[in-house]
């Protein structure tokens, strides 16, 4: 069974960028692809996933903000 695709957007390395053509941006690696990074990192080694892939940290919850309600 192949290993699970690697979802970029859940990678703390993934970085939108401005660029029209190469959108998607890969931190540790320092590249900018067309592609998602690791779809990239796939294609280049013959298969293997992506080794500096980290899941995103969970933010907690803000509390709610305090203040005067307006009607």
């Amino acid at each position: 069974m192949p290993p699970a695709r690697l979802d970029c957007r859940r990678c703390r390395h993934y970085a939108v960028t401005w660029d029209e053509r190469f959108p998607h941006g890969c931190r540790a690696m320092g590249f900018k692809s067309a592609r998602y990074p690791a779809d990239e990192v796939l294609s280049a080694t013959g298969g293997e996933p992506c080794r500096l892939y980290e899941p995103k940290t969970p933010t907690p919850p803000r509390p709610p903000q305090g203040g005067v309600r307006r009607i």
